[in-house]
């Protein structure tokens, strides 16, 4: 019934082809105007995976409770003082940003750590400091009071009289003298330069202290394609509006979910439309070879885009909007619907060979391809729709959409293609369509085919043991391009613990709960660090303030002046370099070796020369050194002023982060290790959850996400191949025929897996979707032979079914196959698995299963 409905349809559509075909094309512009007004696309890739499963909903809780900013801004420059001043710019300045910014703030820095830093300091450290400070009382009274280029020269002559009094020896002086040396070498060369009291005093810098992170809740607009453009674009904008890359040499880069999802699809443009054009012509290429025909190989593509059209109206008014993942379905469409036409288009040729009428060919080709073009369209159909009840989102809608378009396809190989074939009337076909060449190759299996069999499966076995080795990359930063200013930076601070990129965060009932939960978890060998709100409450507060308050009294005056020197004039700063320089030239003449003495040779030689120099140029110099001088004795002020913290007076805007309005506490957990790698964090994961189940987090997303989406593909791989049992027994009534038929297709699967291990490719969260392609694509092709061997064809290999077949893998694979050659390493995976796929189906179709087969049972 279903063979003789498929020629009555392809029968009407040729004696009616102009009315089928403008049927069409309104068809086509009628979807293609819905698709265009209502097209949307979802780019929250948190809506990708059901907010039903436990995890996912312990995240929207947390997330609800605790909001996270997504967008990490990070600020460096030369010198803690200027990534400082840098950064206090660029907050004043985004906070007037509303329009772009919800919220922000700076993590660690700000007025509460400015004040209160030092007790953070272990005790011994706060007693060092605070004494250093007290002995260094006379050099602060000269810079408070006169915090000019005078001022600080003035300073270091408390230095030489020191040596001079043999207080202290003049290689205590080389570090001070090199570092101003170093300085005033880059400001006579017209270098950048800088210069940092805050270095100088503490004896070194770590590369944490010159960097400030500035938290961002942006404004998103999910129905575009970079949702966060506006904010990422505008805190670009701020900072080269302010200057800052001139006047501080600071660098603002941008990392976190928002900046890594934007620059992602900004790097997946780069070079699509190269890529598109290679492989139009390329598929247009291979097309021809396959068809022969112009006027043919129109017929396909108009149908195709037709059929492209529906399917994405279609899917939009289903969806309401595509997601990172359906909008995969118009290139599944292409890749599987013109193999509908292409075998619909090779059989015709075939038939117009042995037939002159165009009808009778089309009718032909119709009883003889019509049943396995319905059988294979109706089995990838029920492929894709396996997919629907998974916990895969993304995955379920792709499935949903690219089922349906399978139905269309279809529907246009056997309508719209046959009624654009009878009106453009391609010429007959003179020779025969099949390969010829390969009767060779069938008659040596014919012969061979028992060891032919036995060596296949011989091999497939012995590797085996390779799908124990498959792996899942569960972490999407390794999908991303390193080279992107986000994930560069991401990369570069994701061992940084103020970052936090890769940490657990667990909810708790109360402060005290959370406190708790930190205590069992910190003792876990996989945990660097356990935070909780009083984790901002330092320890041994009274000892340690009691070393600040003592130095704050004694420096009172001396840092607080009542009166401050008027700036110097030019004549009295140079008056004031050239005494310098005499000075460190007496001192380095007593004493004629060593660091000292060399270094204050260096340094009176540069002092003399600035003495000589412009005025431009010294007024440089003062610009090098005093703001530096000038922010250093303010942070002295503000350090100077700690007070006892305690939960209450912490700030709000640090609190709430901690502590939710309802008492509910986080806690924030650490892994120990490279934090990026996956058996780390893996492990990381698993440790937390197994002794607090309630955890979420970046660690556990990844962790979460993997196993969700690796149970949707085994759920939907069983559910699809049962069906596709199920309707090839209803169509073959043998079992042996559905063996025959899918015995070939896992054979292929497991291949695939066993060389994706050899060639060491993971399957991540994009080449996986090459699976269902691998499912729709195989099941297709095997469908074809074991109808052809079901009617008695032999010689298969030579037959226009191989032909048919082997043109449509080969415009399937160039179609997927030139996401290989994407600078996004998430897009190349995915066209190295899917080119893979599309071989070992190939091979699994057009070398296996016809030996798999053998003779043919039937003849009729």
């Amino acid at each position: 019934m279903l063979k003789s409905t498929i020629i009555r349809t392809v029968d009407f559509c040729s004696r009616n082809a102009l009315w089928v075909i403008l049927a069409g094309v309104a068809l086509g512009v009628v979807s293609g105007g819905y698709a265009a007004r209502h097209f949307a696309i979802t780019t929250d890739i948190n809506q990708l995976i059901s907010p039903d499963l436990p995890w996912r909903h312990r995240e929207v809780t947390f997330s609800a409770t605790f909001p996270h900013r997504d967008i990490l801004a990070v600020v460096d420059a030369p010198t803690p003082e200027l990534v400082q001043q840098a950064t206090t710019k660029l907050v004043d300045a985004l906070l007037k940003r509303s329009d772009v910014i919800n919220d922000l703030r700076e993590p660690g820095s700000g007025s509460f750590f400015a004040r209160n830093g030092l007790l953070f300091l272990p005790s011994q450290e706060v007693a060092r400091v605070s004494k250093g400070l007290i002995d260094a009382e006379p050099v602060l009274e000269t810079l408070a009071a006169d915090p000019s280029l005078r001022g600080e020269l003035d300073a270091l002559s408390f230095g030489v009289m020191g040596v001079e009094r043999k207080q202290i020896k003049l290689d205590d002086l080389t570090r001070p003298l090199t570092m101003v040396s170093d300085t005033l070498d880059d400001v006579l060369a017209q270098r950048p330069a800088t210069f940092s009291w805050q270095v100088l005093a503490r004896g070194e810098v770590k590369p944490r202290d010159l960097l400030r992170y500035v938290e961002l809740d942006p404004k998103l607009d999910y129905s575009s394609l970079v949702p966060g453009l506006a904010a990422t674009s505008a805190i670009h904008k701020t900072a080269d509006d302010l200057n800052l890359a001139a006047d501080y040499r600071a660098r603002v880069r941008l990392t976190g979910r928002v900046p890594i999802d934007d620059d992602e699809f900004g790097t997946l443009q780069e070079g699509a439309g190269l890529n598109a054009t290679i492989s139009i012509l390329a598929v247009l290429t291979i097309l021809w070879m396959a068809l022969r025909s112009a006027r043919i190989i129109l017929a396909v593509v108009i149908s195709l885009v037709i059929g492209l059209a529906a399917t994405a109206a279609l899917g939009l008014l289903m969806l309401g909007a595509l997601n990172l993942i359906s909008i995969a379905f118009a290139a599944l469409f292409i890749g599987l619907g013109v193999d509908f036409g292409i075998q619909f288009s090779v059989r015709y040729r075939s038939e117009r060979h042995d037939h002159d009428d165009i009808h009778v060919a089309l009718l032909s080709a119709a009883a003889k391809a019509g049943g396995p073009l319905a059988l294979a369209a109706g089995a990838t159909t029920i492929g894709f729709f396996s997919f629907l009840p998974t916990d895969y989102r993304g995955l379920s809608e792709l499935g949903q959409i690219a089922g349906c378009g399978m139905l269309i396809a279809f529907l246009m190989s056997i309508t719209l293609l046959p009624a654009l074939l009878r009106l453009f009337n391609p010429p007959g076909e003179p020779n025969s369509v099949g390969f010829a060449f390969m009767a060779p190759v069938d008659h040596f299996t014919v012969r061979h085919r028992i060891p032919v069999l036995v060596i296949t499966l011989v091999i497939v076995a012995l590797l085996s043991p390779l799908l124990y080795f498959v792996r899942f990359d569960f972490n999407p930063l390794n999908l991303r391009s390193p080279n992107v200013e986000s994930v560069a930076t991401f990369l570069d601070l994701r061992k940084d613990p103020e970052a936090a990129a890769n940490a657990i965060d667990i909810a708790a009932p109360s402060l005290a709960d959370a406190d708790a939960i930190a205590k069992r978890v910190s003792v876990l060998p996989e945990v660097s660090r356990v935070m909780t709100l009083n984790s901002f409450v330092p320890d041994d507060q009274d000892a340690k303030l009691k070393e600040i308050q003592q130095a704050a009294q004694t420096l009172d005056a001396t840092i607080n002046p009542k009166e401050i020197d008027p700036p110097p004039t030019d004549q009295e700063t140079i008056d004031d370099l050239t005494a310098t320089a005499d000075s460190l030239m007496r001192v380095a003449a007593a004493d004629h070796a060593g660091s000292g003495a060399d270094a204050a040779r260096r340094a009176a030689g540069l002092f003399r020369r600035l003495a000589n120099a412009d005025q431009a140029t010294r007024t440089k110099a003062a610009t090098v050194f005093v703001p530096p001088l000038q922010l250093s004795l303010y942070d002295l002020r503000q350090a100077l002023k700690a007070t006892k913290i305690t939960v209450d007076n912490l700030p709000s805007n640090l609190k709430s982060d901690w502590l939710a309005t309802d008492g509910q506490a986080r806690v924030e957990v650490l892994p120990k290790g490279d934090p990026n790698d996956n058996d780390v964090l893996r492990a990381f994961a698993n440790a937390v959850l197994k002794v607090e189940p309630s955890a979420t987090g970046p660690a556990v997303s990844f962790l979460e996400s993997g196993r969700t989406i690796v149970r949707a593909f085994i759920e939907a791989g069983i559910w699809a191949l049962a069906a596709i049992a199920l309707l090839l027994w209803l169509a073959l009534r043998r079992i042996s025929d559905v063996l025959l038929t899918l015995v070939p297709l896992l054979l292929a699967g497991v291949v695939t897996m066993e060389i994706c291990t050899l060639v060491d490719l993971p399957l991540n969260f994009a080449n996986i979707i090459a699976l269902p392609l691998l499912l729709g694509v195989g099941v297709a092709f095997k469908i074809y032979y074991i109808m052809a061997w079901r009617a008695g064809k032999t010689g298969l290999l030579q037959s226009t079914l191989t032909r048919a077949v082997i043109f449509s893998a080969m415009t399937t694979a160039t179609a997927f196959g030139s996401l290989w050659l994407s600078n996004h390493p998430g897009t190349s995976s995915m066209g190295k698995l899917m080119a893979l796929a599309l071989v070992c189906t190939l091979a699994a179709a057009v070398l296996f299963q016809p030996v798999l087969m053998g003779p043919p049972r039937e003849t009729t």
